[in-house]
C-alpha cells in the first residue's frame, strides 16, 4: 500500500469537516435527502471529495 501524503491526508480532514458542516448548517432534516440528512454519509461525501480534490496520481515509469 503506498503511504499518504500530508497533503492528502489534510484534502481528507478538510473535506470531512466540510460535508460534517454542510450537514449542520444546510442539510435535510425531514430525511427525504439521502446524502444530507444523515451526518455520517455527508461527512464520507465529504472527505472524499476533499481527497480527490488534491489528490495527483504519480507518473508512470516507461
Amino acid at each position: 500500500m503506498k503511504k499518504l501524503s500530508i497533503k492528502n491526508l489534510a484534502g481528507l480532514a478538510v473535506g470531512a469537516a466540510l460535508g460534517y458542516a454542510y450537514y449542520r448548517f444546510i442539510g435535510c432534516n425531514s430525511g427525504h435527502c439521502p446524502l444530507t440528512s444523515n451526518p455520517a454519509i455527508s461527512t464520507f461525501y465529504g472527505a472524499m471529495i476533499g481527497f480527490l480534490f488534491v489528490f495527483k496520481p504519480k507518473p508512470k515509469k516507461q
